[in-house]
């Protein structure tokens, strides 16, 4: 029986701490850059906090923590608790969640350890070419004279932040935001993998790290998600799987067995996310200003907010409801398609579905009527067995450094829904200051909540309408819940006698009564601190299920031990060939091999060191584990390296780490390598070829 084949891409989850190092001072910040290994992205944010207080005591908090994800929909699951995030990994995987807790924490731990006084400068361009928008149709429902505004249906504007080390100026990282979905690897892939923004960062840390290891150079860079909902990388747009025809506008294949497929510029999926990553990859000012971060937890359910009916010409009052998925949900997007007969676009309920739902949980006739265009496939909001399905309460946070606004946003949110959200900021921030604000949506911070489109979107009922879990007007409510919180960070500020920006130019005494009156009308005291919220249920303490069936013992394949090499590599490899090697192998879920290598590339030095030059984060190195043998609990791993056009010339070989589980009890390590293989310099290519030519 074979397993799914494993490539473990290092996901680095990079954190930065930044914390004004005197009130009064505008320019400098005590800034720390880290990383670590976590092969995934986000876990929820207080299970990391509490491994940091054991540590430092309350010096970090829920309030003034914030984790947004690189995001990747191509690493191990099953470290999200609630229930139906992990369904597809047959539930929970502690293995996962603790690498996941584990790695972050460390990360934190490293950036704490290595805080020094630096400065912060804030830079944007255009990237073209790279994204395209997967529900155009339901982008179209939103007002033409909001649309007229942008140039394009999708953002093209890539924000960065740059850190500097103050006493000498050299780089300590960057985060980047640009809004594009790490979906180029598509979902017949079946290896680990950062997708296009985890390649993009490895691409700049090589140039800035030399020669250092993937992962391992002091110089950390992070591509991280924003308004990303609706955003897809496969530029080529949607095809039928077969016969290459166009798709239907429900995106569909009529009259023919086959997916609506979109794919990116490349050849084939590894390409594309080369290629993508590469852009991304290829006029700044500084950011100056006293640092405040807001934190507040939101039971969306019972939230209410005013909402201007474009078509009725009247403001209502609208609430959240009960979070439930719709039938579109389950047709999946052009990026991956979805299961049976679902299709995007449904607003019409299935009796034969309905019955099928209602065995899991029936909605009532208020949550159907809350949800409108939505027809409920999933009443998840009333799933409570054997524990929560998805969240009523969700963690919003903003960071203000200066002029710099960070929204971390508790999900993905659409194009339109991510530059209404930046406009609603502005307009607060532009009661208290003339100078320019940079707003930057931070996706999937803190918390996961599935997606946010604007209530039009949510008509249309795409795939992302019919995951904006908490109805149509969830966008609605999360324009005043940031807006209060930006107004309490500006708020804290005044009260401290601390401008929150570098030149405060318009009256002080105007600008503090009408901050003021924004919070007289708001649902915080402006004398007080934010409150906190209510508490999120802590589903560690139930009791969570997992399917996933415990590696028992592994054997070697007859007549031969672990580690062996049982595949030799070519004697001779020049650049762009393609170098396998096979290893008898236990289960690589014995040792997740976390800060480490399941295989490295070594090149032998002068001094007759193996030197390694190369990773299983390496984008140029693949690595898949085979069950052989069910019973028996026999394995092997095939590892491939594709030799790059720059390498050095020598002599090479292969080597696989690993580790073994003992049938009457034990983990043990082992290793092997592979006979030795000359590579050959590009010079030295060109010349052997033009001799046998």
């Amino acid at each position: 029986m074979e397993a799914p084949a494993l490539l473990r891409t290092l996901a680095l989850l990079s954190i930065w701490l930044l914390q004004v190092a005197v009130p009064g001072a505008m320019a400098s910040y005590t800034i720390g850059v880290g990383r670590a290994d976590t092969t995934g992205p986000v876990a929820e944010i207080v299970f990391v906090v509490e491994n940091l207080q054991k540590q430092y005591g309350d010096l970090y908090t829920e309030n003034n923590v914030m984790i947004s994800a690189t995001h990747s929909h191509s690493t191990p699951g099953g470290f999200m608790l609630h229930m139906l995030f992990d369904l597809t990994t047959f539930g929970f995987v502690r293995e996962t969640f603790d690498a996941m807790v584990n790695g972050i924490t460390k990360s934190i731990e490293r950036a704490h350890n290595a805080m020094v006084p630096g400065r912060l400068f804030i830079t944007h361009g255009e990237v073209h070419g790279v994204n395209i928008n997967r529900s155009p149709f339901a982008y179209l429902n939103n007002p033409k004279v909001e649309r007229d505004k942008y140039r394009d249906n999708v953002d093209k504007i890539l924000t960065q932040i740059q850190f500097y080390k103050e006493e000498d100026n050299k780089p300590l990282g960057v985060i980047n935001w640009f809004a594009i979905h790490p979906t180029s690897m598509n979902n017949t892939n079946h290896l680990v993998s950062s997708d296009n923004i985890g390649y993009a960062s490895i691409l700049f840390e090589r140039i800035m790290n030399n020669d250092s290891l993937i992962g391992k150079g002091p110089f950390v860079a992070a591509f991280a998600s924003s308004n990303l909902g609706d955003v897809s990388p496969n530029t080529r747009g949607p095809k039928c799987e077969f016969s290459g025809n166009n798709c239907s506008k429900q995106y569909t294949c009529p009259g023919r067995k086959e997916m609506c497929f979109a794919s990116g510029p490349g050849r084939n999926m590894f390409e594309s996310t080369s290629i993508i990553a590469n852009k991304m990859f290829k006029e700044s000012w500084e950011v100056i200003g006293p640092l405040r971060v807001v934190h507040r937890y939101v039971n969306m359910v019972e939230q209410t907010a005013e909402y201007y009916n474009e078509t009725t010409q009247r403001t209502e009052t609208v609430r959240g409801c009960e979070p439930a998925m719709g039938y579109s949900f389950a047709a999946g997007t052009i990026d991956g398609p979805g299961s049976f007969s679902f299709r995007q676009g449904t607003t019409s309920a299935n009796p034969m579905w309905n019955v099928v739902r209602n065995l899991l949980a029936t909605p009532t006739n208020e949550d159907i009527k809350c949800h409108g265009a939505k027809p409920i496939l999933l009443a998840t909001g009333h799933m409570s067995l054997p524990y929560e399905w998805q969240p009523k309460i969700v963690a919003t946070q903003v960071a203000l450094i200066g002029n710099v606004v960070i929204a971390g946003v508790p999900g993905e949110f659409t194009t339109m829904s991510g530059r209404r959200l930046r406009e609603a900021i502005k307009t607060v921030m532009n009661d208290a200051s003339d100078d320019e604000t940079s707003v930057i949506v931070a996706g999937l911070c803190n918390t996961y909540s599935d997606y946010v489109t604007t209530p039009e979107e949510y008509q249309i009922q795409r795939y992302e309408g019919a995951s904006t879990i908490f109805g149509p007007h969830t966008l609605t409510i999360y324009l005043k819940q940031y807006q209060e919180l930006v107004t309490a960070a500006i708020l804290v500020s005044i009260r401290k006698k601390v401008s929150p920006f570098l030149l405060l130019r318009k009256n002080k005494v105007d600008c503090e009564k009408k901050i003021k009156d924004k919070g007289n009308n708001n649902t915080f005291d402006q004398k007080k601190d934010v409150e906190s919220g209510p508490t999120p249920v802590d589903l560690r303490k139930k009791t969570l299920v997992s399917f996933v069936t415990p590696v028992l013992y592994d054997t070697p394949i007859w007549g031969k031990n672990f580690g062996d090499c049982i595949k030799q590599p070519q004697k001779l490899a020049r650049p762009g060939d393609i170098v396998t090697a096979v290893f008898v192998s236990g289960h690589p879920r014995n040792n997740l091999m976390t800060e480490s290598s399941f295989l490295t590339i070594e090149r032998l030095g002068i001094d007759e060191v193996w030197l390694p030059v190369a990773t299983d984060a390496n984008w140029e190195t693949k690595f898949e584990w085979q069950r052989m043998s069910m019973v028996l609990g026999s394995s092997q791993v095939t590892i491939t390296w594709q030799v790059p056009e720059d390498i050095k010339a020598g002599e090479y070989r292969i080597r696989h780490n690993g580790y073994y589980r003992y049938i009457l009890g034990g983990i043990f390590p082992y290793y092997g390598v592979s006979n030795h293989f000359q590579v050959l310099s590009t010079e030295s290519s060109c010349c052997k070829r033009h001799y046998y030519e």
